[in-house]
């Protein structure tokens, strides 16, 4: 029996080392001062709770004590060599005193793996190569989008070529010489016209990582607010933590008219034209640390570096006030007699934004440096009524399926009358917000019906009408088996 139970421990013992080896195999040492990893510091130094220094900053240790960089009868492993080092000559050293780091709280005989680094799979030697064919078409994108987007027929021809292109690019083979530029994006319109949902539904539709950020929020590094490598961080959280499969996704910045230059201002312009020279190395391409797991660098992250060379990197925002310069440009351009143009003649053009030139947006205060690096600028068209009404009803997740689908839940037939569509989508008008006005106003006027169709089994048709709308009457009640009822408003 003594003889059994010996077998089954070494197997056991057996087991449990071949575990530790995979995790020694499958994770990298990162040093427990500067948080870099094995691969990038050289062999660590192993300290007493299975803690990881790396020479360089136990050289700084050691130098804190000695300027000349060595302190007599102290042995210490060669360059290029492991072992541990004997702090034994230092115990009779006045006023120097030791402690335990494995008997230090939270310090225990192993480092959890949160706290180590992934290794890179060294046996792949050759990268795969990026398959293009994966990609679809630029007609097939944009047929996608249509599925989803209404309207912006333009836009979506633009987006589509210039993926398109960017994949080609990533895939292309730059030993004839030829490097094919990046094509960044630049996205103008309205509030509400549908910016980030094509994006987001590009990311969709084409599977790869996608990372939104907002550059309202984005400071010179040194201040409060987040850092610039913080857009890169989103992006490798959304792949994963995978750093070859973040290297060909797409960031969206958001909101980039808010980091224009500041006018009539004597302070330092930390979140304006500081924040576009920063971004100016990222979006041309370049090697860029940031912390694994986490959106803030600290002491207890690992870091790695992301190259943001084949990031598609596209920027969007609403630009007010860009319109007054562009009829500035406009009205200046007319000439003078008979034949010269009324100086209000654009006040009513709501797609005034389709006409913006660089020399526009450099005026209303970004830098020619970063615009130099958004070569493509893609104008977005204001919704008007009919696109309001499109919208509502025409996409395959439109806002009316939605709530049609809610109510078939309940077994109850949900139908909106045209003239009830062309009503809401006045009224959103009125709002000046765009296409997110429906939802605000759908939320308003159905908020009693989904209340009040739970409570009754024999209800089986709701009809929306405009007098509903414009509160003037109520909505069509059809009872299973019964006949139609007018609910006042």
């Amino acid at each position: 029996m003594t003889d059994n139970y010996d077998e089954t421990k070494e197997k056991a013992d057996a087991k449990a080392d071949s575990q530790e080896e995979r995790a020694e195999e499958e994770y990298e040492k990162v040093c427990f001062v500067c948080r870099r990893p094995e691969s990038r510091t050289g062999k660590m130094i192993t300290m007493p709770g299975n803690l990881s220094i790396c020479q360089e900053c136990m050289q700084k240790a050691f130098d804190s004590f000695d300027q000349n960089g060595s302190i007599p009868g102290l042995n210490r492993p060669e360059n290029g060599q492991t072992g541990s080092v004997d702090l034994s000559a230092l115990s009779g050293i006045p006023g120097v005193s030791f402690i335990n780091l494995a008997d230090l709280p939270g310090v225990g005989r192993e480092i959890p793996k949160k706290q180590k680094l992934k290794k890179k799979k060294t046996e792949k030697k050759e990268k795969a190569p990026f398959d293009r064919r994966a990609i679809p078409a630029p007609h097939e994108i944009k047929r996608m989008l249509d599925e989803y987007v209404v309207g912006q027929d333009q836009a979506k021809k633009a987006i589509s070529v210039a993926v398109y292109n960017h994949y080609k690019r990533v895939a292309a083979d730059t030993g004839d010489g030829v490097e094919i530029e990046k094509s960044n994006m630049l996205l103008l319109g309205p509030t509400g016209s549908g910016k980030t949902y094509l994006v987001k539904t590009l990311a969709k539709l084409l599977n790869v990582p996608l990372a939104i950020a907002d550059a309202t929020s984005l400071t010179e590094a040194g201040y409060i607010g987040d850092d610039i490598e913080s857009v890169v961080s989103k992006l490798l959280q959304a792949s994963g933590n995978d750093v070859e499969k973040a290297e060909q996704g797409i960031i969206y910045i958001d909101e980039i008219d808010k980091i224009a230059k500041k006018r009539n201002t004597n302070t330092r312009d930390v979140s304006g034209e500081s924040v576009q020279q920063e971004l100016l190395k990222m979006l041309e391409g370049s090697e860029v640390e940031v912390p694994v797991g986490s959106n803030s660098k600290n002491a207890m992250v690992p870091m790695t570096t992301v190259n943001t060379n084949n990031i598609l990197f596209i920027c969007g925002g609403a630009f007010p006030e860009l319109e007054e310069i562009i009829k500035e440009r406009l009205n200046k351009e007319s000439s003078i007699g008979f034949r010269a143009e009324l100086k209000d003649k654009y006040d009513g053009d709501e797609n005034l934004l389709c006409r913006a030139e660089t020399g526009d947006l450099k005026k209303f205060g970004m830098i020619p440096e970063f615009l130099g690096r958004l070569p493509i600028l893609v104008s977005l068209e204001a919704l008007t009524r009919d696109f309001m009404v499109r919208i509502l009803k025409e996409p395959k997740n439109a806002i009316l399926r939605q709530y049609e689908k809610l109510l078939q839940m309940d077994e109850v037939q949900l139908v909106f009358e045209d003239d009830a569509l062309e009503s809401i989508a006045e009224k959103a008008m009125e709002r000046h917000t765009g296409a997110r006005a429906l939802r605000a106003i759908l939320e308003e006027y159905m908020l009693d019906i989904m209340y009040e169709i739970p409570k009754d089994d024999n209800i089986g048709r709701v009809t929306i009408t405009k007098a509903y709308i414009e509160k003037t009457g109520g909505p069509l009640i059809d009872m299973r088996g019964v006949m139609r009822l007018g609910v006042q408003a």
